[in-house]
């Protein structure tokens, strides 16, 4: 069996290249250790700034929700104290077609809240605010015109009122003017009579549907005890009833024979 014969010269060259290499790999580490260091503390600052994070798409769909619907929410609240008028039967109107003046014309709201119109069928606008008529008429008046021009203006309308009814001195109807409580409206219908059941006022405001919402009021208790925070305050249209107490309901002459039964009613 041969042997390997040793050899001073290669084993030397090994171990100098081996050397080598150690070295080598000290002064790379010597130069990219800084470099890492820097890196990650830059990843560290990133990722501890709170304004650098991206919040995930969860959040930001949560938050752009909560954005609209506040900015909607606020919207509806300027829309709601800057309402439009809107139209109602007995309203009259006046269409005015300042290129086409042949199809001028001043309509009244009927009672069904349609209008007649020329040239076109009726249309239904009870409800409606002007704005939104003259949409309709530009719509609607486009199938017999080109690109029709349609002023509309109001012309009479139905002043907001409010009716008092029953046992105050002066019953009817009243304009109603500015904001207007249940005991106001008593007062600028004259007042209550003696015979009022102020006990029991009824208060009537009417819902779509053909309903009228009922509500009754004690304004006795409020007078008495000088509390107005059950006063109910009117909208258009309302309905103010006082009714007779029950001693007013007796007539003023009665027959004779029907005295007994006053002064002794236990032989009924």
């Amino acid at each position: 069996m041969a042997r390997e014969r040793f050899v001073p010269g290669r084993e030397a060259l090994v171990i100098y290249n081996s050397q080598e290499t150690s070295r080598s790999s000290k002064r790379i580490g010597r130069v990219l250790l800084p470099i890492l260091l820097t890196f990650a503390g830059a990843s560290a600052i990133v990722a501890q700034d709170p304004q650098a994070q991206v919040p995930p798409a969860s959040q930001q769909v949560t938050r752009d929700s909560e954005r609209t619907t506040d900015s909607h929410g606020q919207t509806t609240i300027l829309q709601h104290r800057n309402r439009r008028y809107q139209l109602h039967s007995a309203d009259v109107l006046a269409l005015e077609f300042p290129f086409t003046p042949e199809f001028n014309q001043t309509v009244t709201v009927q009672p069904d809240g349609y209008i007649t119109l020329r040239g076109i069928e009726n249309m239904r606008v009870e409800g409606q605010t002007l704005p939104e008529v003259t949409n309709a008429l530009r719509l609607a008046y486009s199938k017999i015109l080109h690109d029709p021009v349609i002023n509309v203006e109001l012309k009479d309308f139905e002043k907001p009122f409010f009716i008092v009814g029953g046992e105050v001195g002066h019953p009817g109807k009243f304009e109603l003017r500015e904001d207007t409580s249940a005991t106001e409206a008593v007062a600028i219908a004259g007042g209550l009579r003696d015979s009022a059941k102020h006990s029991q006022v009824l208060l009537f405001h009417r819902v779509p549907g053909g309903w009228a919402q009922v509500k009754k009021l004690n304004m006795k208790k409020m007078l008495k005890e000088g509390n107005l925070d059950e006063d109910a305050y009117l909208q258009p249209g309302d309905f103010l009833y006082i009714p007779k107490n029950a001693m007013s309901k007796i007539a003023r002459f009665i027959p004779t024979s029907s005295l007994g039964l006053y002064a002794n009613p236990g032989v009924l």
